[in-house]
C-alpha cells in the first residue's frame, strides 16, 4: 500500500524500503543456532511481509494490438522501482522489495523470492510464498511450471523441493506434500479427486489451521515429487477465456511438512551400559523441528466483459472474484491495524490465516502485464502488493522433543536387558541345580556310609547278646542236673552263683542300652547332616550354600534393574502421550477400546510388537488351557498371580475371548483379585480386564449380579495410582452406557465413585470420568424422550454439574468434548433447563452452539437451545442471539 508523499505528481512509495537492502530477512543467531532449547521457550521475531512484482513479456496478440501504443509500465530495477503512466506525461511511481523486469530468469526470481523462505522453514519456521495477479500474467508459470523439456523454465515449487532434499538427511529427517485446490469454495484433494470435501480444523490453543481429510505423501527423492506434481495438476480446473486459453479456475496450494532433527543432540544419548541408574538419568529426548511451506498458486482476478466468462465459468469466475476480494479486505484490515480482521468471510483466508499477520515469513510475488488495455486491473495488483508489504508476522520457531524416538531406543534398550537377564536367569537355574544335583550327591554317600556303620553295630551287639544268653542256658542246665542232696549243702553257691548271674544280666543289658544309644546318636548325626543350615554340616555344603546366596542376591539386583527402566519408560511413555496430542490416544467418544485407552500392559510396545505379544498369548492360551490359567489367579507366588492376570487381561482385549473366560470363571476370578489383593499392580490389570470384559453388553449384567459395581467403588476410593484408577473409570463409564443398568448402577455408588475419581487430577483418569458423566447422561436423555424416566436427572441431584461446567472448555480435547456431549444431553430433558441456568451451563451451551470445533456437537447444541422453552426465555431476558 503506498504512502502519499515523496514524489511529484502524486508518486507513491512504500515507508521503510530503503532500509531493506536485500528481499532476505535474517534472523537472529538464536533462530538456527543447534544448541538445547525447550519446547516452551520458543524464540520470535517480526517480520514484513516481503513484496515482488514481475513483469509479463508482451504475447503476440499484444504486440499486434498495441504495436502504437508504448507500455504502461516502465520498470526501473536497480531502484527497486515501477512507474505505472497515467497518460503521456503524468504516471504512478510505486516501491517493491524487488522488481524483476521480463527477461529475468525462473533461477533469479526462486532465490530472491523462495529461497529465504525455504531456508526459514528448514530451521523451523512456517514459510509461505505466494502468487497474485490477473489472469494470464504469469503466476502459474512462477510457481507451478514442472520443466520437462526446459529444466532453466522450473518454477519455486519444483526448486523448493531441490533445495529442502538436498539440505536434510532422509535417515533422520522427512519431508511429506500435500496439493489442494480450493474451488468454488470447497477444499478439494488433487492427489485424490474423489476426496472432495475436506473440512478446515483451527486449533482453539494455538490458532494453528490444519486439513485432516487431505491426503499426506512422504517424499524420498525429487522424480516422485514431480509425479506427484503431474498428477495434481492432471486434476486441476483450468479453462479457455479470452484473456488466457489455459485459465486457472482454482487456487492451488502446495503443503509441505518438514520434521528435522536438531544436530548435536545425538551425543546426549549415553552409550549402552550395564547399570541401569545410568540409562534412567542420562536418556534425554532429541529435539525435533517442524517447519511448513505453503506455495499458494492463486487463481487469476479477471473482468467478465473482457474474459467472456459464461455459464458456469461465470459463476467460477464470481467465486475466484470473491475469494480474492476477501483476501485484500483482511490485508487492508492488517494493514491498518484494525481490530477485527474477517478471516472467516472466505476458506481461503481461514487457509492462509497464519501467513499474513501470523507466525509464518511471508513472501508474494504480483505478476503484471505491459498492455494499456489492462491498466486498471495492473494498478489494482499494485495496490494489493503495496498494502501486503505493510503487513507485520511474529515469526516463531517450532520445536517440540521427540519422544516416539526415545521410547523406540528405551524399548530396544529394555528387550536387550530382558533377554541377557533370560540369559542369566538360566544360567543361574543351571548352576543351582549342578550345586543341588552335587549335594544330593555328597548326602547320599553319607547316608550310605553311616547305614553300613550302624548295621554293622547292630550285627555285633546281636552276636554278644546271643553268647551270653548260650553261657547262661548251659549254666542254667548245669545246675538241673546235680543232685538234691548236695542242694542245701551248696545253697550259698547257688544263692551266690544267681547273684552273679543277675550282674551279668544286668551288664548286658546295660550294653544293650548303650548300643541303642549309640544307634540314636549316629541318627542324630545323620539327620543333623542332612538339614540346611545346622552347625554339623560340612565345609562343602557351608560352601554350596554360600553359592547359592550370592546367586540369590545376583538376581535380585537383576530383577531391581529391569524394573527401574520399566520405570523409567513408563514414565516417559505417559509425557508423550500427555504432548502429542491426545491427537490422537482415544479415537472416539464410545466405549472403551480394549486396552489400547487403558492398559499400560498393551501401550508399552509398538503395534507390531503388540500383534506379536497376543499372538504368543493366544498360543499359550491354546497350548495350556483357560481353566489352567485361570488357576494360576490363585498361586501363592505374587509373581506368578501377576503374570497370570497379565494374560488373563490381554486375552479380554480380543472380543473373541471374552465369553470364554466368563464361562470358565474367569470374570469371577478377577472380581475376587480385585477385592482381595493388596498388589496394587494386580488390582490394576484386574481392573483393566474386567473394564474389557465390560464392553458387552451381556457381561456388564454379570459384572453387577456378581457385585462388580461395589467392588470397582471400593476400589476407586482406596486407590491413588492414577493408572489403576484409569482402569476402574473406564470400567465404570462403560457400565454407564447400559440403559437397563442406570437405577443399580447409581444405588450401589457407581455414579459417586466416578465423580470421586476427579480427586485425582491426572488428563487419562478426567477423560475416563468424563466419558462415564457422557454415556449416563445419554441414556438418562433417551429414557426421558421415551417417558421411562421424570424428574431432575441423577448426575444434577448427586452434584455433578459443578465439575461438568467447570470443565466443559477444558484443555484436554478428550475431556472438553465428553464434558460437551454430556452438557448437550442433560440440556435435552426441559426439567434440567433451571438448574443449568443456575449452575452456568447457559454460557457454556451458548459457547459450543458457535465455537466447538466439532460440527456435530454444535449443531446439537444450537438444535437443544432452541427447542427448549426455558433456555429460549433465558436468553431472551439477556438479549443474546444464537
Amino acid at each position: 500500500m503506498a504512502s502519499a508523499g515523496g514524489y511529484r505528481n502524486g508518486t507513491q512509495k512504500a515507508p521503510n524500503l530503503r532500509n531493506s537492502s536485500s528481499f532476505k530477512s535474517k534472523l537472529p543467531p538464536s533462530a538456527s543456532s543447534n544448541g538445547r532449547r525447550s519446547s516452551t521457550a520458543i524464540d520470535a521475531v517480526y517480520g514484513r511481509v516481503r513484496v515482488a512484482v514481475r513483469l509479463r513479456p508482451r504475447n503476440a496478440e499484444e504486440l499486434a494490438a498495441d504495436a502504437d501504443f508504448a507500455d504502461c509500465v516502465e520498470l526501473q530495477p536497480e531502484l527497486k522501482r515501477l512507474k505505472l503512466r497515467k497518460n503521456n506525461w503524468d504516471s504512478d511511481t510505486y516501491e517493491f522489495d524487488e522488481v524483476f523486469t521480463e527477461f529475468a530468469s525462473q533461477k533469479r526470481v526462486y532465490e530472491v523470492v523462495a529461497k529465504p523462505v525455504v531456508e526459514s522453514v528448514l530451521d523451523g519456521y512456517n514459510g509461505t510464498v505466494m502468487a497474485y495477479g490477473q489472469t494470464g500474467t504469469g503466476k502459474t508459470y512462477t510457481l507451478g511450471r514442472l520443466g520437462d523439456e526446459d529444466v532453466s523454465a522450473r518454477g519455486i515449487m519444483v526448486r523448493s523441493m531441490e533445495d529442502i532434499l538436498a539440505n536434510i538427511c532422509l535417515e533422520t529427517d522427512s519431508v511429506s506434500v500435500s496439493y489442494l485446490q480450493l474451488y468454488m469454495e470447497t477444499i478439494q484433494d488433487l492427489l485424490d479427486p474423489a476426496n472432495d470435501s475436506i473440512p478446515i480444523v483451527e486449533d482453539q490453543k494455538t490458532g494453528d489451521v490444519s486439513l485432516p481429510g487431505a491426503t499426506v505423501v512422504e517424499i524420498r527423492d525429487q522424480q516422485s515429487f514431480l509425479e506427484l506434481l503431474r498428477v495434481g495438476e492432471a486434476h486441476r480446473y483450468a479453462a479457455n477465456t479470452k484473456l488466457n486459453t489455459e485459465s486457472s479456475r482454482s487456487h492451488a496450494i502446495l503443503l509441505v511438512q518438514i520434521k528435522r532433527s536438531v544436530p548435536g543432540r545425538e551425543a546426549d544419548f549415553s552409550a549402552e551400559t550395564d547399570h541401569s541408574s545410568h540409562l534412567a538419568t542420562n536418556y534425554k529426548p532429541p529435539m525435533l523441528r517442524k517447519g511448513k511451506l505453503v506455495l499458494v498458486d492463486l487463481a487469476g482476478s479477471e473482468r467478465v466483459n473482457k474474459s467472456g466468462s459464461e455459464g458456469h465459468m461465470l459463476e467460477e469466475a464470481k467465486s475466484i472474484n470473491l475469494s480474492l476480494s476477501a483476501l485484500g479486505k483482511c490485508i487492508n484490515a492488517l494493514a491498518e491495524n484494525s481490530a477485527h480482521v474477517p478471516v472467516r468471510d472466505s476458506k481461503l483466508t481461514r487457509l492462509l490465516k497464519d501467513s499474513f499477520g501470523g507466525t509464518s515469513r511471508t513472501s508474494l510475488v504480483i505478476t503484471i502485464g505491459p498492455s494499456p488495455r489492462h491498466r486498471a486491473e495492473t494498478a489494482s495488483t499494485i495496490l494489493f502488493g503495496q498494502r501486503a508489504m505493510k503487513v507485520e508476522n511474529m515469526l516463531k520457531i517450532k520445536e517440540e522433543f521427540d519422544y516416539k524416538s526415545l521410547s523406540k531406543r528405551l524399548e530396544v534398550q529394555v528387550d536387550k536387558l530382558i533377554a541377557e537377564n533370560e540369559r542369566q536367569q538360566k544360567a543361574f537355574e543351571a548352576e543351582v541345580e549342578r550345586i543341588r544335583l552335587e549335594a544330593q550327591k555328597h548326602v547320599m554317600e553319607a547316608e550310605r556310609n553311616y547305614a553300613e556303620a550302624l548295621k554293622e553295630e547292630k550285627m555285633k551287639c546281636q552276636v554278644e547278646y546271643m553268647d551270653s544268653i548260650k553261657k547262661l542256658e548251659e549254666k542254667w542246665s548245669i545246675n538241673q542236673q546235680k543232685p538234691t542232696n548236695n542242694a542245701r549243702t551248696d545253697g550259698s553257691s547257688i544263692t551266690e552263683e544267681v547273684s552273679e548271674l543277675k550282674i551279668l544280666l544286668q551288664n548286658e543289658m546295660q550294653t544293650r542300652k548303650a548300643a541303642e544309644e549309640e544307634i540314636n546318636k549316629l541318627k542324630e548325626q545323620l539327620h543333623m547332616l542332612t538339614k540346611p543350615g545346622s552347625a554339623g554340616r560340612n565345609s562343602d555344603i557351608l560352601n554350596l550354600q554360600s553359592m547359592l546366596e550370592e546367586e540369590i542376591r545376583q538376581k535380585k539386583r537383576l530383577e531391581e534393574e529391569v524394573i527401574v527402566l520399566r520405570s523409567q519408560f513408563s514414565q516417559l511413555n505417559m509425557e508423550a502421550g500427555q504432548r502429542a496430542s491426545y491427537l490422537d490416544r482415544s479415537r472416539s467418544g464410545a466405549g472403551l477400546p480394549g486396552l489400547d485407552s487403558l492398559s499400560p500392559l498393551r501401550n508399552l510396545h509398538c503395534k507390531d510388537a503388540t500383534n506379536g505379544e497376543r499372538s504368543s498369548i493366544t498360543n499359550l492360551h491354546e497350548q495350556v488351557g483357560l481353566h489352567k490359567i485361570l488357576s494360576l489367579l490363585e498361586s501363592e507366588d505374587a509373581a506368578v498371580r501377576i503374570n497370570a492376570v497379565k494374560v488373563v487381561a490381554n486375552l479380554a482385549a480380543e472380543e473373541a475371548n471374552q465369553e470364554k473366560i466368563v464361562e470358565a470363571g474367569g470374570l469371577n476370578s478377577l472380581l475376587m483379585l480385585l477385592s482381595n489383593s493388596e498388589d496394587e499392580t494386580i488390582r490394576r490389570i484386574a481392573a483393566g480386564a474386567i473394564a474389557n470384559l465390560a464392553m458387552s453388553e451381556s457381561n456388564q449384567e454379570l459384572i453387577m449380579t456378581q457385585g462388580g459395581i461395589a467392588l470397582l467403588a471400593v476400589t476407586a476410593a482406596d486407590a491413588e495410582d492414577p493408572q489403576t484408577l484409569r482402569m476402574v473409570a473406564g470400567a465404570i463409564a462403560n457400565l454407564c452406557g447400559n440403559d437397563k443398568l442406570q437405577t443399580r448402577l447409581r444405588s450401589e455408588g457407581g455414579i459417586r465413585a466416578l465423580l470421586g475419581m476427579v480427586r485425582c487430577r491426572h488428563p487419562d483418569v478426567l477423560s475416563q470420568v468424563a466419558r462415564g458423566i457422557a454415556n449416563f447422561a445419554k441414556c438418562e436423555s433417551r429414557a426421558s424422550a421415551q417417558g421411562q424416566k421424570a424428574g431432575r436427572s441423577s448426575l444434577i441431584e448427586d452434584g455433578a454439574l459443578t465439575w461438568i461446567v467447570q470443565n466443559s472448555n477444558n484443555e484436554a480435547s478428550m475431556i472438553r468434548r465428553h464434558v460437551e456431549l454430556a452438557l448437550c444431553h442433560l440440556a435435552q430433558h426441559e426439567v434440567n433447563a433451571r438448574d443449568m441456568i443456575t449452575g452456568g451451563a447457559l454460557w457454556e451451551l451458548i459457547r459450543i452452539s458457535r465455537d466447538c470445533s466439532r460440527d456435530d456437537i454444535r449443531s446439537l447444541a444450537r438444535r437443544t437451545l432452541t427447542s427448549s422453552l426455558t433456555f429460549q426465555s433465558e436468553m431472551r431476558r439477556l438479549r443474546i442471539e444464537l
